[in-house]
């Protein structure tokens, strides 16, 4: 494992999240296998989901493409020197904010009449792509199939030069099958006889659903590593690994409570561990009594409340050996995120992304 770069913002916090960035390569190469025939519009949002925005767009540079949620990302990757094509994937909230989509050179959804309208505002030097959503049966964001006329007289009436990359986004591809057709079923039919590119595949798709590659795919979590099926694949590699240590140990006697609310109360004589994680961390605080915690690379048992700074597990069965200082890892390249999450009632995505800003993004790049 080769050390490629450290934040410097927290160098004493024993805490960090170890960024595997030759994993985020490798993924994007699966993704590739999976859709050879298309473009790959590679999504990283919210702090490329928690793993840091530059570094995620720099070692996902082979991309054709990067998805951001809002113009302060894609303003951020213009900054640091990116060409790509940058989409926004909410599009603009107001017309305000038009000028600096042009003066940026970024693509963006338009999922309203609202947002063609603002669209007349823009000059004829201006090239744009929209990408004008569909919604198929997500009913969260995109155009009602049946307006597709009054959709094309707008976009035919602007002024600046279009070009349009047809798309929809499916609500359940990781675990329906029915409705995943039903939704694909009725893309098909609105776009089949409209010229432009046309994209509906996220990660589950694109791993699922071959027929919905498209002319580009919309890669989100499998880049880095968490499954966005029921089971993980195997050949997708986890890029964030959580890691502290542990920073105590104490023995507890039986009928002893540990934490806040006194929630857990030990059974037995119980050989407690200290660890320097918590919920300012990003660690899950519903995460319940017995979610696994590897410390010295075994499975360990949380214990008690997560706190805000730390967390408390039960080491009795590696007493001879634990020691502090011992390595600890809450999720990552032995441990998935997603069996964390199950833990905690939510999805990996959800913890991914909470790392908080203190914990520090160490890029390191491991063969596999």
């Amino acid at each position: 494992m080769t050390l490629i770069n450290m934040d410097s913002s927290n160098q004493f916090r024993p805490t960090f999240a170890e960024i595997n960035v030759s994993a985020l390569t490798k993924n994007l190469n699966k993704v590739r296998a999976f859709a050879p025939n298309s473009k790959v519009l590679a999504i990283i949002k919210a702090n490329g989901y928690g793993h840091g925005l530059a570094c995620v767009a720099k070692y996902l540079a082979k991309a054709d493409g990067f998805g951001v949620a809002s113009l302060d990302e894609a303003i951020q990757l213009r900054g640091q020197g990116f060409l790509h094509p940058i989409v926004l994937l909410e599009g603009v909230f107001n017309a305000k904010e038009l000028p600096l989509v042009a003066s940026n050179r970024l693509d963006m959804v338009v999922h309203s009449h609202e947002q063609l309208s603002w669209l007349a505002g823009l000059e004829p030097k201006v090239q744009i792509t929209l990408w004008i959503k569909f919604d198929t049966g997500m009913h969260r964001l995109g155009f009602d199939p049946n307006d597709i006329k009054s959709i094309l007289l707008k976009i035919k009436s602007l002024a600046c030069n279009v070009k349009i990359v047809w798309m929809t986004h499916f609500a359940s591809a990781d675990s329906s099958t029915e409705f995943t057709h039903k939704q694909l079923a009725i893309f098909k039919q609105t776009v089949q006889s409209l010229n432009g590119e046309k994209s509906a595949a996220n990660s589950a798709a694109i791993q699922k659903f071959s027929e919905s590659h498209f002319d580009w795919v919309r890669p989100g979590i499998m880049l880095y590593g968490a499954s966005a099926t029921e089971n993980l694949f195997p050949s997708l590699l986890p890029v964030m690994s959580l890691k502290s240590t542990v920073i105590s140990l104490r023995w507890v006697a039986e009928n002893e409570a540990v934490g806040y609310g006194n929630a857990w109360v030990a059974k037995q004589d119980t050989l407690v561990a200290v660890i320097a994680i918590g919920y300012g961390d990003g660690y899950p605080r519903h995460a319940k009594h017995g979610t696994p915690i590897l410390v010295d690379g075994q499975k360990m048992p949380l214990i008690g409340r997560v706190s805000m700074d730390m967390i408390t597990v039960d080491v009795t069965a590696i007493s001879e050996s634990v020691a502090v200082g011992s390595k600890v890892e809450l999720w990552g390249k032995n441990l998935p995120v997603d069996e964390v999450a199950k833990c905690a009632n939510t999805i990996g995505y959800d913890l991914l992304c909470a790392v908080s800003q203190r914990v520090p993004r160490i890029e390191v790049s491991e063969d596999e």
